[in-house]
């Protein structure tokens, strides 16, 4: 067995140790036992002998028993040197440790004896830098006291020397002045007046000798000196005088005051008080000086960085003298011309200007300039070399300083025009002058056609008074009262000493003019929130409503509701027809309305939302107006219905006693209706028509209604008037399938049901007299007192016959039905409502004649404006 195994070869590598220190396969570690032998039994014929295999494997076996014998002993011996190398390891470790403790405890020993010696020598450093101190102060007391000494003698060549020894020369004898100044001012010893004199012409002399350097060397360009003579101006006194030399004389202050002149921008000018126009954006004269101005702080922001060590206050100083000077002049003078012209095109070029400035501003804010740093000769740059705004080159607290100055400055500019109430007061003042030109023609029609009643200028001066908002409003009414001509400039109108004719359209309100008003106004509103304070807005605003509510509701729509309803209340209606195109005054009012609380709602409430209070006050107001107009219109449209119902009572009045009980039957029937109902069906026509073009939503409806319930209590009352004969009967009927049918035209469901029962009310005199009690007892009479529909029946020509057996029943006998029957039929047609109506006509009847079957009065409020502040109205007419 042993034999067999040792002749493979493949079998003795297979067994070594080294097979299983890499990837180990137990398939192949088998195969390579097996495949020698698989094939030998392969090649051998016969049946599968296992024998060789049992022998291969159990050698296999035994070989790898004694390998693992071996490699447990190698790795015993192993792991025996690997601790008594880790023991060795250890022990050194320790060894490093104490020597490493050694060292740190060595370099912290010399770490203190350092930290001590540097103490040492930073105290005597201390010591060194006072001693030094010291020295330099008594060197200086020294030299101050030398040369005070020297100035007392008149003796002036050592500070002359020094001063030619250049710019360190220069700059010392600055500081020496200074304080040379400072010490005469306190020493009080004989001859100090005399020496203090001295100093001073000294130290005038040398400023001026260095304001001039500064100018010869601002006029040659040279930045070097010119930073040189600041710097040393600075040490010598604050600076101040060299700022000042640097702006006053530069160029663009001289050549504006030689430029100054007025403007001549004839187109701007012409449109500037033009109401109607588009209000300017620029003017020439000013936008070429802020132009200028941006191109000229450009340079000078440069210039200054690098000429001056105080950038922040000289670049103050400068845009303080443009504000001051270039654009004050210029301001004063616009405002001066255009105040010349109108109060229109003043608060026009006021607000232009501010807008103008505010832009300058913001683009001014940019020039920012660095605080005080020290510069060398080598950073400053020539005056060619010029770029924009710097702005990554600022400090915070300079920005913020020349920011606040320009803020300052522009408040200081418009503060005289925009303080207190002076703004806001010519605002009114334009607005009542704009408005009474534009209503001047309208103002006197009406006034000429209600001479007999107040003056119409007389009630909007009240009206306008009695608001508080502005008595100049008030004035200009009166002063534009009795105005004959309009021109469309928007200048102040001369009046012509003969009127002109005035026409009927003059009178109409138009939809036009208010726009034209609203848009006048929605300018002011545009300049108030330009000109006026952040806190005064809210008050402001409310001021402006106050004027063009008092206007456009009590000059102009109140005005036109008046004169219809005095036109209405002149005319007797029951002797001429009533003019139905007043309605269109109504309309117009709606619309003007609607557009005037959505030009509230939408411009003038958001405006006063900081403040609570008088948003409120606003709102109250504004709803107070709306009312006021709401209760003239609705009182016109009253005094419309009840002249239409006169009119058409005036109409049945005209009814014969014989046009229901004919004497010639073809006659009567060769007509189609009556005189009386072909009228009235004309008039009720017309009221659809009119109103339907005049009206809507809910006025429409409550307007219809009401003529319709009014005409049924006419009819009710006119059919107890007039006997009818069987003929008649059916002229009757025609009479009322007419009237009926018209006011179907009028689409009011609520009108159905009253002139269906005025149908069948009619019926009554068609029916034979045997079937008239079951007639009365269904549909509609079915719901009425069999008592309230006597004095109908009373009127048929052959009531007679039967009126007795009417008398001397019972009511369910009359209708045909015992009593408990009969009530339970009146309930189940539901009786009530029209039995309380016809009882209501009985009662009217006999008391003050009012014709209103069950309908509220218009004057209750029904109309009702079709856009409210706060949604109140109906929406449905514009």
């Amino acid at each position: 067995m042993d034999a067999a195994h040792n002749a493979d070869p493949a079998a003795e590598r297979a067994l070594t140790v080294q097979t299983f220190e890499g990837k180990f396969d137990v398939k192949d570690f088998i195969g390579s036992f097996s495949e020698r032998l698989i094939s030998q039994s392969k090649a051998e014929a016969g049946p599968f002998d296992p024998k060789p295999f049992i022998r291969t494997f159990e050698a296999a076996v035994d070989r790898l028993i004694a390998v693992r014998k071996d490699v447990q002993a190698k790795t015993e011996q192993m792991e025996k040197s690997v601790q008594s190398a880790e023991r060795e390891y250890s022990k050194k470790m320790a060894e490093l440790n104490r020597g490493f403790e050694a060292v740190g405890n060595s370099f912290s020993g010399m770490e203190a004896r350092m930290s001590e010696v540097g103490r040492t020598a930073i105290r005597i450093g201390e010591q060194l830098e006072s001693v030094h101190l010291q020295r330099q102060r008594a060197q200086a007391a020294y030299d101050l006291i030398d040369y005070y000494t020297q100035f007392s003698r008149e003796d002036t060549s050592r500070i002359d020397s020094l001063k030619k020894e250049g710019k360190d020369g220069r700059r010392k004898v600055a500081v020496l002045l200074r304080r040379l100044s400072t010490l005469a001012k306190e020493i009080d010893l004989p001859n100090a007046g005399k020496t203090r004199d001295i100093i001073d012409k000294y130290c005038e002399k040398f400023e001026k000798d260095m304001l001039y350097l500064f100018d010869r060397c601002y006029r040659k360009g040279d930045p070097k000196m010119m930073h040189h003579c600041a710097q040393t101006l600075l040490d010598f006194n604050g600076g101040a005088s060299c700022v000042q030399v640097y702006v006053n004389q530069h160029d663009f202050f001289i050549n504006r005051v030689r430029n100054n002149t007025e403007s001549d921008d004839r187109t701007l000018w012409d449109a500037l008080p033009d109401p109607n126009s588009i209000p300017p954006k620029s003017e020439t004269s000013l936008s070429e000086l802020l132009g200028e101005i941006r191109a000229t702080v450009g340079q000078e922001a440069q210039i200054v960085q690098a000429v001056f060590p105080n950038p922040p206050f000289v670049m103050q100083v400068f845009l303080q003298r443009v504000f001051a000077q270039s654009i004050q002049q210029q301001f004063e003078q616009l405002l001066t011309q255009a105040s010349s012209i109108s109060d229109l095109a003043f608060l026009r070029m006021l607000q232009l200007v501010h807008s103008q400035v505010a832009l300058l501003i913001e683009d001014l804010k940019g020039y920012e300039v660095p605080s005080m740093t020290p510069r060398s000769p080598s950073s400053t740059s020539d005056f060619s070399r010029i770029s924009g705004p710097q702005s990554g080159s600022s400090s915070a607290g300079s920005t913020t300083a020349i920011g606040a100055m320009l803020e300052t400055a522009m408040e200081e500019l418009f503060v005289p025009y925009t303080e207190g109430q002076r703004y806001i007061e010519r605002e009114i003042r334009y607005l009542g002058d704009v408005y009474a030109n534009s209503l001047a023609v309208f103002t006197r029609y009406h006034e000429r056609v209600n001479r007999a009643k107040e003056s119409m200028l007389d009630r909007m001066i009240n009206a306008t008074a009695a608001s508080g908002t502005s008595s100049m409003a008030a004035a200009a009414f009166m002063r534009f009262g009795n105005i004959s001509n309009i021109t469309g400039s928007g200048d102040r109108t001369q009046e012509k000493p003969a009127e002109e004719p005035l026409r009927d359209e003059d009178g109409f309100l138009s939809i036009d003019v208010a726009e034209t008003m609203l848009k006048w106004h929605a300018e002011a509103i545009g300049r108030c929130v330009e000109l006026s304070p952040q806190s005064d807005m809210p008050k402001h605003t409310f001021s402006l409503l106050r004027a063009l509510s008092d206007v456009i509701s009590g000059g102009y729509i109140e005005v036109a509701l008046d004169t219809a309803s005095s036109r209405l209340e002149a005319t007797d209606h029951s002797k001429a027809e009533p003019n139905f195109q007043l309605l269109s005054v109504l309309r117009h009012v709606d619309l003007i309305c609607h557009l005037w609380q959505q030009y509230v709602n939408i411009a003038l409430l958001p405006l006063a939302t900081s403040s609570v209070t008088t948003r409120r006050e606003m709102v109250v107001f504004n709803n107070q107006m709306v009312s006021k107009i709401e209760g003239a219109a609705n009182a016109l449209l009253q005094r419309l219905a009840d002249a239409i119902v006169t009119w058409m009572s005036t109409q049945l009045a005209k009814q014969k006693k014989t046009d229901f009980k004919p004497r010639n039957d073809d006659l009567s029937f060769a007509r189609v209706n009556t005189e009386p109902c072909l009228l009235c069906c004309e008039i009720l026509e017309k009221v659809g028509s009119v109103a339907k073009q005049n009206l809507s939503g809910k006025n429409l409806e409550t307007f219809l209604t009401e003529i319709g319930v009014a005409f049924h209590s006419l009819l009710l009352e006119h059919l107890r008037k007039f006997p009818v004969s069987a003929t008649g009967g059916l002229m009757l009927a025609k009479d009322l399938k007419s009237y009926q049918d018209t006011i179907g035209t009028f689409s009011i469901p609520a009108l159905h049901e009253r002139f269906e029962f005025i149908r069948q009310l009619g019926n009554v005199f068609l029916v034979r007299p045997e079937i008239l009690k079951s007639y009365i007892t269904e549909n509609y009479l079915g719901r009425i007192d069999s008592a309230l529909l006597r004095p109908y029946l009373a009127q048929r020509s052959d009531w007679g016959q039967f009126e007795k057996g009417f008398n001397n029943s019972e009511e369910g006998d009359v209708m045909g039905v015992g009593p408990a029957e009969s009530k339970g039929l009146r309930d189940r047609f539901g009786m009530g409502r029209l039995s309380m109506m016809m009882k209501d006509l009985e009662g009217m009847r006999l008391g003050d004649g009012r014709m209103s079957m069950g309908m509220p009065a218009l004057s209750g409020g029904s109309f009702s404006i079709s856009t409210r502040a706060f949604g109140r109205g109906d929406s449905s007419a514009t």
